[in-house]
């Protein structure tokens, strides 16, 4: 089946198991972030995950399971700047991109921020005046940059 088309049946088995994506990621021990990911099609379902998330989201077929444990084909839709939060989050990486980098080089050298070895989390806090409020969690390994030689 494509990408699209699984990606389509993943959302409708979760909409109709009645679960959100916090829910499902601590049943399965996973971020939700990642879970997230692997309802995108954007992450590969590991074999130990495959049957607890069969049991959690029971709308989701062999079928289904099969393709997820497949190497995905990481992309995205060039549209997706367009969508507002998209954007904004894109927006926000650009504005304090410099500082950001700073501080790293600061604590850490000369090197970046893994995206594999990674792990993201979406929460809602209460601000201090009561306020809903986003926080979004990137914990990535260090990767330094490295003297090549001979």
């Amino acid at each position: 089946m494509e990408k699209t088309e699984l990606v389509r049946r993943l959302k409708d088995a979760k909409k109709a198991s009645g679960k959100t994506y916090d829910e499902i990621a601590d049943a399965l021990g996973l971020c939700n972030g990642y879970v997230a990911q692997l309802f995108q099609n954007q992450a590969q379902l590991k074999d130990g995950t495959a049957e607890k998330l069969q049991k959690v989201v029971p709308g989701i077929t062999a079928e289904m399971i099969d393709q997820m444990k497949q190497c995905p084909m990481r992309s995205y839709n060039p549209m997706l700047i367009q969508e507002p939060n998209v954007y904004r989050m894109t927006e926000i990486c650009l504005h304090y991109g410099e500082g950001i980098k700073e501080l790293m080089n600061e604590k850490f050298g000369d090197g970046i921020m893994s995206a594999i070895d990674f792990k993201i989390t979406v929460d809602k806090v209460k601000g201090d005046k009561g306020e809903d409020r986003m926080v979004v969690t990137m914990n990535g390994k260090f990767l330094p940059h490295i003297e090549q030689v001979q």
